[in-house]
């Protein structure tokens, strides 16, 4: 998914930080479902629409709601008439949206590369870049966060987060013990280097 915007910056939060060096990139959309939010606050079909996608991401991502953020992230594509209501909007919304910077040409290129010709829109996207869903607001109006688990299973994501039991174990006796092996080849190393280095001097007197 970094590949879409490769080259290109995404502001990281309502702070501004940008987010714009590949591995940056990589590790914020990387084995996630993206969703691509094209909206315009003087739009009220918008202003109404936000609130319900406020209240569906939270319901995700939210530790209030959940006890780990499902694998989704969101970038903000405005069609605002000015820098000033594109940020006023965004503090409004969830601090881990990303948004393409106001006056980006690139926005532009991601309304034509998925034919977005009216807004409110939610393209869902797989990691590769793959659409899954064309325009999913009704859909997300429908179902509300149920919509994730499909989109999740279309994407195929690897959950990270979990293991199988019998690797957990594994990873968990290597993580564990392993220090203390080393500890022990280093311990047991001491004394073989000390009568290496006394048989060493005896050669030397004799």
């Amino acid at each position: 998914m970094a590949a879409l915007f490769t080259g290109k910056v995404l502001m990281a939060n309502r702070e501004r930080d940008e987010v714009e060096t590949e591995r940056e990139l990589g590790r914020a959309l990387e084995n996630k479902v993206l969703l691509l939010y094209f909206a315009s606050q003087q739009c009220p079909r918008c202003r109404q629409f936000s609130l319900l996608l406020k209240d569906f991401f939270l319901r995700l991502t939210d530790e209030f709601y959940v006890e780990r953020a499902s694998q989704l992230v969101l970038v903000y594509v405005s069609r605002d008439e000015t820098e000033e209501q594109q940020s006023a909007f965004l503090r409004s919304m969830p601090k881990r949206w990303l948004a393409v910077p106001f006056g980006d040409a690139f926005k532009r290129e991601l309304e034509l590369r998925f034919a977005v010709s009216e807004v409110p829109a939610v393209v869902v996207l797989k990691p590769d870049g793959e659409v899954i869903v064309g325009n999913a607001v009704e859909e997300i109006r429908r179902r509300g966060p149920a919509c994730f688990r499909n989109w999740q299973e279309a994407a195929e994501l690897v959950d990270r987060n979990f293991l199988l039991a019998e690797d957990f174990e594994d990873w968990t006796m290597r993580s564990i013990t392993d220090p203390i092996r080393r500890l022990k080849y280093k311990l047991d190393k001491k004394p073989e280097a000390k009568n290496k280095e006394r048989e060493e001097e005896a050669e030397e007197a004799s």
